[in-house]
C-alpha cells in the first residue's frame, strides 16, 4: 500500500442517518488532514446528499424500492457492486460504513480488485430472516480489518463473531451545534411546535424500536397525568427498514396515554441540514431513551449545543456519560423511570445548568480531527490493525 492511499468511504444512503453523517464528517476531516478521499454512496445522482459535501462524491443510482427488507438489501448490494466494480482501480482503501456497501466491496475485492477493505461496524441489527443474518455476519467477517466506535461493540464482535476490531470513537462538530441563534429565530421554531410557553424536549431518530419511542410516549403520558405541559419534538424518520407496524402501534397508543400528535408530540420529520443545529438551540432539553446504539453521536451534538440530556442507561452510553454528572440516565425500557428523569430536568433549573456545563466539557473531548488522525494511521500501517492507536496528547477521546 502507498503511504498516501486513495481512500473511498462507502455508505448505503444519502439521507441524514447516523452512519451517513459519520461518513461525511469523517471524509471531510480526512481531507482537511491532507488525505485523498472520496465518498461513494447509493441514491439519486441528480439529487445528491442531504447537505453540501466538501469532498468528491460518486453516487451509485439506487434501484427500485423492494417490497421486503430482504429484497431491498440484496438489490442495493447488487447495485453497489456494479458501481464499485467500475471504479475498482481508483482506490487503495475502501472503508465501508454499513452491511450493504461492505458486502458489495468484498465481492469486488474478491473478483481481483487491489484495494484493502476496512469496515466500521456501528452496531449489529436484530434481523429475523436467515438470509439477512448471514448477510450481516459476512459483512463483519469478510473485511480485511474491522473498526468499531465503542468498547462495547469490540467485545460483542469478539464474542459473537470471533472478530478482533479496533476502537475509533466518533467525533462531533461542537462548534456547529454550539452556534447560537437569535431570540427571534428561537421563538419562531418554538411557536412552530406549540412550545411558546411550554417546556420543549427534543429527540432525534424518528419513531423506531431501537430508539425506545414507545417508552418515550408512555413516559410523556405519565408526565402529562402528573401535570406537565411539556412538548416533545421528534426529528428524523427516514429508514431503510420498514417500521410502519411499530409506528402505527405507537400512534395508536397516544390516546390511551392522554396525548395528541401536533400538541404533545410533534413530528418534524427530516429537517433541512442548516436548520438542525437551530432546533438544538431552541429546545430546553434532549431526551434519548434508546435501547440499542453503536455510540450515540446525537447525544454529543445535544451536549455541544448546551442541552441537558436524559438518556437510557444502556452500556455503550456509560463509555462517555456518568449518571447525574453529565446526564440524567434512566433504566432502559422503563417508562416510569424515564418519566422521573424527564421530570427532574423539567423542574430543576439548577440541574439543567449543571448538566449543560458538564455536557459541553464532554463533547469537547471528541473531535473529527482526532478521529481522522487515528483513521489515517490505520490506513497507512497494516501493523496497527490489531492494536488501539495511541494519542500523542492534545486532542483526545474520553476522559
Amino acid at each position: 500500500m502507498t503511504s498516501d492511499p486513495r481512500i473511498a468511504l462507502t455508505t448505503y444512503s444519502v439521507k441524514p442517518r447516523g452512519g451517513v453523517v459519520h461518513t461525511l464528517e469523517l471524509a471531510e476531516a480526512l481531507q482537511a488532514a491532507g488525505a485523498r478521499v472520496e465518498v461513494v454512496a447509493m441514491g439519486d445522482p441528480a439529487a445528491g446528499f442531504f447537505r453540501e459535501v466538501d469532498v468528491p462524491v460518486r453516487i451509485v443510482e439506487a434501484p427500485e424500492w423492494g417490497d421486503t427488507l430482504e429484497e431491498r438489501v440484496f438489490r442495493w448490494i447488487e447495485a453497489m457492486t456494479a458501481g464499485l466494480s467500475e471504479w475498482r482501480a481508483d482506490f487503495d482503501v475502501v472503508h465501508s460504513q454499513d452491511c450493504i456497501s461492505a458486502r458489495a466491496a468484498a465481492r469486488v475485492r474478491d473478483a481481483g480488485a487491489g484495494f484493502e477493505l476496512i469496515r466500521t461496524v456501528h452496531h449489529v441489527d436484530d434481523f429475523t430472516t436467515q438470509a439477512l443474518i448471514d448477510c450481516q455476519r459476512n459483512a463483519i467477517t469478510e473485511p480485511d480489518r474491522v473498526l468499531v466506535v465503542s468498547e462495547l461493540w469490540k467485545r460483542e464482535l469478539a464474542a459473537d463473531y470471533g472478530v478482533d476490531s479496533v476502537v475509533v470513537p466518533n467525533g462531533v462538530r461542537a462548534d456547529r451545534f454550539a452556534r447560537p441563534i437569535s431570540q427571534r429565530r428561537r421563538a419562531e421554531l418554538r411557536a412552530r411546535v406549540g412550545a411558546e410557553d411550554r417546556f420543549l424536549f427534543l429527540t432525534v431518530g424518528g419513531i423506531e424500536p431501537r430508539k425506545g419511542s414507545a417508552f418515550l410516549v408512555d413516559a410523556m403520558g405519565r408526565r402529562k397525568a402528573a401535570g406537565s405541559h411539556a412538548v416533545t419534538a421528534v426529528i428524523g424518520g427516514h429508514s431503510f427498514q420498514d417500521y410502519r407496524e411499530y409506528r402505527e402501534g405507537v400512534f395508536a397508543s397516544l390516546d390511551a396515554h392522554g396525548l395528541a400528535v401536533d400538541d404533545d408530540l410533534v413530528l418534524l420529520g427530516t429537517v433541512p441540514d442548516g436548520e438542525m443545529h437551530e432546533w438544538f438551540q431552541a429546545a430546553d432539553a434532549f431526551v434519548f431513551p434508546s435501547i440499542k446504539e453503536g455510540w450515540g453521536l446525537v447525544v454529543l451534538e445535544a451536549m455541544s449545543a448546551g442541552l441537558p440530556v436524559v438518556t437510557s442507561d444502556i452500556e455503550v452510553f456509560h463509555e462517555f456519560l456518568t449518571a447525574d454528572a453529565n446526564a440524567v440516565m434512566t433504566s432502559a425500557g422503563d417508562p416510569a423511570d424515564l418519566a422521573r428523569g424527564m421530570e427532574r430536568v423539567e423542574v430543576d433549573a439548577a440541574l439543567r445548568t449543571r448538566l449543560a456545563e458538564a455536557g459541553r466539557g464532554t463533547a469537547a473531548r471528541y473531535s473529527w480531527a482526532e478521529s481522522a488522525r487515528r483513521h489515517l494511521a490505520i490506513y497507512a500501517d497494516r501493523g496497527l490493525a490489531s492494536a488501539p492507536i495511541p494519542s500523542p496528547g492534545g486532542e483526545r477521546f474520553g476522559s
